[in-house]
């Protein structure tokens, strides 16, 4: 409390009162209204002297309170009380009137302080209002407050402060309706929001994501709320949401679906093609296509034709013609005469044949007609003497002729009597020998056809057993049996994977299949599913429970075709995404999906690609069956697509690929660099191969092996390169060697493989080879750079430092083996018994969301919701594709947590005991 001082003349009582004003702050009246202060006349007197120990400075003894702060208009939200504060200075009382009433003194809140820089006292006063107290006020005015201050000098009053009750309806007076809207229209979505106060605020969601008119200006939203689209483009079609919020509550509006659809145009036609007829009368046509621009989304197709004809007239072709001959020559001195004719009658025009034969002849002239003066002509001789020689000689060598065919005649007919005694049928010398075929070694250079030798292979057979052997040829997948039925076995798998082999191959289904047991798993499955793995290659079968109908069980078999075994037919920008990989045998009955795993090398980037599931048909034709993305939960096929492996969803077993279509040149498939060299270098060439492959793991094992049998080791990590459907061919080179001890043999700076051997994914193995020659065989270590780049493109750089002389192992990356075959419960993570509990659980739907598709948003398989919605047991299908991506490192503990978010008891029985399950 401050003391004032004061010097004046007082009276006993004046005294007294400003003893007790000063030491007692306030004064209330029984009603809790403060006393008025009073005002007095003092007197200024020497001789009394009130001693105050803070005195207020002259310059503000005659101020009035004025206020640091006031009360603000506040909301009450649920039923939290708010505080309205109110300070001041110089003010010795400060109290609150609400709705005209006087807050009672004990409802005050006070805290006293001094400000350091006037030294002028400060009060502030705090009251809690709350949502009982604004209810009792009914009528059309709000509920307010406001402070009164009191200073030496007088009062004042603060401004009003109003507490409302906060509150935001449900339900929108006006909601967005969808639409199908013509490209570059404009497009108006209302929205009226929810009553609320304080008055909600509305933001618009595009596909859930915030739309920022300030960020893209196409976008405008009015004062009252409503979205204008100004011109509607193609990245516009979604869904739009009106949000409204504010301090208590948000609210969505129910999503309206906005279209951008595209009318179809045509283009400019083409040229005219070529008359169709090389001589005479023919046609002619040009096209144009509806593609400027294509029709998209409901958008109406052209109007018109795409073809027009036209008549055109070809000039025939002319076939030259002979010209009479011309007069001999005079005879010259070589005792020759000449003649000569022209292609001239008719000349050959419009590809006309050129006329046959010589233009020009020669004829002996030794008669009268040679000149008297080179009589000689024949090596000096008379003219008559030289006739008679020259007929001698012809004479001569004609008998000769005549003798040396008697000799022949007589020796052919002794060989010909000497045979026809063993040999009945010549045919049989010839019928089991089938001649080599020469195949070009590259594109363009053939073997030299001038060799006179004849290579043959086979042995001695007669005809009817050709037709008895067995061929693989790229026909029908798998032939089905003849009756239809499938094959049943009782009993255990063969132990000798070859003998399995052979006793399939007999069978008609499985004729085109190859004996190739690396890639080939197979097993004898019931009702209790199971799985078939290759090792090492990522592809895998998972039989669900309940896949195979009970009472029946399957021999089952599933392998990674060869690609030169299987022509995979590829247009336009195509390429092959994953391995050709079959199973069954086609034909047998399943109850429900299973899910056929395998890796694929497109990018992470699914909007730059058209990517469909082939099947190739019994007639052995390749089919379209899927088109990721678009897939329809009615279709016996459905795919997910994962960051490197795709899972489809089958009913029907067969031969499969994944074919992907570019869309731009951003599009890109993930390669994998492999470079190998030899284990042992005793010789000064030192060679590096270079494999470029599609970044699948049944690529790298095929390399590995086929390294492994040449005796190459692995002289790096294996290098992911991103090659892009750009056209332009992948270049490789070897910089920075040591010059002072090695060199390189190739004449060219860099080496290149042509795009489409990489782009079509048919290659089994592409690879080029670095030779190097190393100065000295005291030579150890070779340190290069390996540059790899796209031409026009960006490149990558990899350091190779390889040791010539110690022996590391042969292989860098050593493959991990998995079990091939599991069958019954073993192959799967959940027991069956806890299995069949969750999807009991989860199948029904639960009113508040806590089912199955609660399951799939927490697994993050929500996209697929359709199509586990169409299934008989929602859950059981997402349980499936759980365990087809935790195959090797499934945590139940992890699947166990999702149950209990979903706040389902049925999470604990994962705790269960092995004699439970």
């Amino acid at each position: 409390m401050r003391d004032v001082t004061s010097s004046w003349k007082l009276s006993e009582l004046q005294r007294l009162f400003v003893t007790f004003w000063t030491s007692v702050p306030y004064l209330y009246l029984p009603t809790s209204i403060p006393l008025p202060f009073f005002s007095f006349s003092f007197v200024p007197d020497s001789q009394h002297v009130a001693t105050v120990t803070n005195p207020l400075p002259a310059a503000f003894s005659d101020l009035l309170p004025h206020f640091l702060v006031e009360p603000d208009d506040v909301y009450i939200v649920k039923n939290k009380p708010v505080t309205l504060t109110c300070r001041s200075t110089p003010a010795t009382q400060i109290y609150f009137k609400c709705n005209g009433e006087w807050v009672h003194q004990d409802d005050h809140l006070i805290e006293r302080t001094v400000d350091p820089a006037t030294g002028l006292p400060v009060m502030q006063v705090m009251i809690d209002i709350s949502r009982q107290q604004v209810e009792k006020i009914f009528g059309l005015e709000d509920y307010w407050c406001q402070c009164v201050a009191w200073s030496t000098t007088g009062t004042q009053k603060s401004q009003k402060a109003y507490v409302r009750i906060a509150y935001l309806r449900k339900n929108f007076e006006e909601e967005p309706l969808g639409k199908e809207v013509a490209l570059d229209q404009e497009v108006l979505l209302r929205c009226h929001p929810p009553e609320g106060v304080p008055t909600a605020e509305v933001e618009w969601l595009k596909n859930e994501e915030v739309i920022d008119p300030s960020a893209d200006p196409n976008y405008h939203v009015t004062a009252d709320h409503n979205l204008i689209i100004k011109q509607a483009r193609l990245a516009d079609t979604g869904n739009y949401t009106c949000v409204a919020k504010n301090i208590v509550a948000r609210r969505r509006s129910s999503s309206a679906s906005v279209t951008v659809y595209v009318n179809g145009g045509w283009s400019t036609w083409t040229g005219w093609s070529a008359c169709s007829a090389t001589c005479g009368r023919g046609w002619q046509k040009r096209t144009r296509s509806c593609t400027n621009p294509t029709p998209l989304n409901g958008g109406t197709s052209c109007e018109g034709q795409s073809v027009q004809k036209s008549a055109c007239t070809a000039t025939c072709p002319v076939d030259g013609g002979w010209s009479e001959w011309s007069k001999w020559s005079a005879c010259g001195a070589d005792c020759t005469a000449w003649r000569s004719r022209e292609c001239t009658q008719p000349v050959p025009g419009t590809g006309g044949k050129d006329c046959q034969g010589l233009d020009l002849q020669s004829q002996n002239c030794t008669s009268e007609l040679c000149p008297q003066s080179k009589f000689s002509c024949l090596s000096g001789t008379h003219p008559g003497r030289d006739d008679v020689a020259l007929y001698v000689g012809i004479v001569a060598v004609a008998l000769c002729l005549l003798l040396l065919l008697i000799v022949v005649v007589l020796v052919y007919r002794r060989k010909k009597e000497g045979l026809d005694a063993d040999v009945a049928d010549s045919s049989i010398l010839t019928t089991g020998f089938q001649p080599v075929g020469i195949k070009p070694t590259k594109p363009g250079v053939w073997p030299d056809l001038t060799t006179t030798t004849s290579s043959y292979q086979g042995s001695l057979r007669s005809r009817h057993e050709i037709t008895g052997k067995f061929s693989v040829t790229n026909g029908p997948l798998l032939d089905p049996l003849p009756n239809g039925s499938h094959t049943l076995h009782n009993g255990k798998l063969p132990s000798d994977p070859a003998e399995f082999m052979n006793r399939l191959s007999a069978q008609s289904y499985f004729k085109t299949l190859p004996r190739d047991t690396a890639n080939t798993s197979y097993g004898t499955f019931n009702f209790l599913g199971g799985r078939l793995t290759i090792p090492n290659t990522g592809v895998s079968l998972l039989i669900p429970p309940e896949a195979i109908p009970r009472g029946k069980i399957y021999e089952i078999y599933l392998t990674v075709q060869r690609k030169e075994d299987v022509r995979l037919p590829l247009a336009g920008c195509q390429t092959l995404l994953s391995p050709v990989v079959s199973c069954g045998p086609p034909g047998v009955m399943l109850t429900r999906p299973v899910i056929l795993s395998m890796d694929h090398c497109s990018d992470a980037s699914p909007e730059n690609w058209t990517m469909r599931l082939k099947k190739q048909s019994y007639e052995g034709t390749w089919e379209d069956v899927l088109q990721v993305g678009e897939e329809l939960p009615s279709d016996p096929y459905y795919c997910q697509l994962e960051a490197e492996t795709c899972r489809i969803f089958t009913e029907q077993l067969g031969r499969f690929a994944l074919v992907g279509e570019s869309l731009s040149m951003v599009a890109a498939k993930r390669l994998k660099l492999l470079l190998f060299a030899p284990a042992y270098c005793t010789t000064l060439e030192y060679s590096i191969r270079v494999y470029c492959m599609d970044d699948t793991q049944d690529v790298l094992k095929e390399v590995m092996q086929m390294e492994k049998q040449l005796g190459g080791r692995l002289i790096d990590e294996p290098q992911v390169l991103l090659f892009k459907d750009s056209y332009h061919n992948l270049r490789l080179s070897i910089h920075d060697m040591p010059r002072a001890h090695w060199r390189s043999k190739l004449l060219a700076a860099y080496q290149e493989i042509p795009f489409y051997h990489i782009w079509s994914g048919s290659q089994r193995s592409l690879h080029c080879t670095f030779t190097l020659e190393r100065l000295s065989l005291s030579t150890c270590e070779l340190t290069c750079q390996l540059c790899v780049w796209q031409v026009e493109g960006e490149g990558q750089s990899f350091r190779l430092i390889s040791c010539l002389r110690t022996l590391q192992q042969l292989m860098g990356h050593k493959p991990v083996s998995f079990i091939s075959n599991v069958g019954g419960p073993s192959a799967f993570q959940i027991p069956y018994l806890i299995r069949q509990k969750i999807c009991s659980s989860l199948d029904a739907p639960c009113p508040h969301g806590a089912d199955w598709r609660l399951l799939a948003q927490r697994l993050k398989l929500e996209r697929h919701l359709n199509f586990f919605a169409c299934k008989a047991s929602p859950t059981s299908v997402i349980l499936d594709l759980w365990e087809a991506q935790h195959f090797h490192s499934g945590n139940l503990n992890q699947l166990a947590a999702v149950m209990a978010e979903i706040g389902k008891q049925e999470a604990m029985i994962f705790l269960v005991t092995d004699g439970e399950c």
